[in-house]
């Protein structure tokens, strides 16, 4: 599991964008999101580094 803190995301349109940016790339990927906290918890095969580079792409890069 991945786990990324995401400063950007404040509401559940945000948490939504963050998820399908994840799935896009991964239709299998399980995602948690913790809206208070920034956090998202990745469950996913794709490596680190293509996550990040899609949740970028979204407007939402990892911190």
């Amino acid at each position: 599991m991945l786990e990324f803190q995401i400063p950007t995301m404040t509401c559940g349109h945000c948490a939504r964008s963050v998820t399908q940016a994840v799935q896009a790339a991964d239709p299998s990927a399980l995602v948690q999101i913790d809206l208070p906290q920034k956090k998202v918890v990745v469950d996913s095969d794709l490596p680190r580094e293509q996550i990040v580079a899609r949740l970028a792409e979204a407007g939402f890069a990892p911190a």
